[in-house]
């Protein structure tokens, strides 16, 4: 019995100390806790702020100079678009434009062939569509004066484009858009003497129908009319 006693007496004591070490490990645990998610939480924050502060480290290092060549740079690209886009226009309508005055020197060509055996009512359907081409050609030249006032605007801003990236030592952006400048004005120069050419056969052509109707028409013969022998 004595023994038994000593027994219980030893197992109270025992809980009471597990009770004891239990209560000062949790509060040990819960600050270890604590602590691994501070370092975990400055360990990121470390990390993301190394992050977002490379983009402005990166910005610092860019001076005056740096900038001001990247924006020399962006201008010679948008002058040589434009430049681009009104060359291309202003080279198709010049074409048409040639086209247009072929056209018309095969129809008075043709014309002056038929003097004189054709009927009065075929005669004046070919008058008609004489002067219908001729209108057409009146329109296709005003379209290409001012097709080439842009142009001549776009070859300005690229010029200065160009001097303004020489100056700023984007050399590569100058050297860039002067090649353009001159393949832009090689490219015009043939597509206007084709127009230039036309433009002579027209007036050969012209002076050959004077010497034509003049040789065949005689004092009493009726008139060409006046709508046909006018340029517009």
């Amino acid at each position: 019995m004595a023994a038994l006693g000593r027994w219980k007496m030893y197992l109270s004591v025992l809980r009471s100390n597990c009770r004891v070490i239990l209560t000062d490990v949790k509060p040990v645990a819960q600050r270890v806790g604590m602590r691994a998610a501070f370092f975990t939480s400055v360990a990121s924050l470390t990390v993301g702020t190394t992050l977002c502060a490379v983009p402005f480290k990166q910005v610092e290092d860019l001076c005056h100079d740096s900038l001001i060549r990247r924006a020399a740079s962006l201008v010679t690209d948008s002058s040589s678009t434009l430049l681009s886009q009104t060359t291309l226009a202003l080279i198709e309508a010049i074409t048409l434009y040639s086209k247009a005055v072929h056209t018309l020197v095969a129809l008075q060509r043709r014309y002056l062939d038929s003097v004189g055996k054709l009927s009065p009512a075929d005669e004046d359907a070919v008058w008609h569509v004489i002067i219908r081409q001729r209108a057409e050609i009146n329109e296709r030249r005003e379209y290409c004066v001012r097709l080439n006032t842009t142009w001549a605007s776009a070859v300005r801003l690229c010029e200065v484009a160009a001097e303004a990236a020489f100056s700023s030592g984007a050399e590569h952006a100058c050297v860039t858009i002067r090649t353009h400048l001159d393949l832009a004005h090689g490219q015009v120069e043939e597509a206007r003497k084709l127009s230039t050419e036309a433009d002579k056969l027209l007036i050969q052509t012209k002076v050959l129908e004077v010497e034509r109707l003049a040789s065949t028409q005689g004092p009493e013969e009726e008139e060409v009319p006046e709508a046909y022998l006018r340029e517009d």
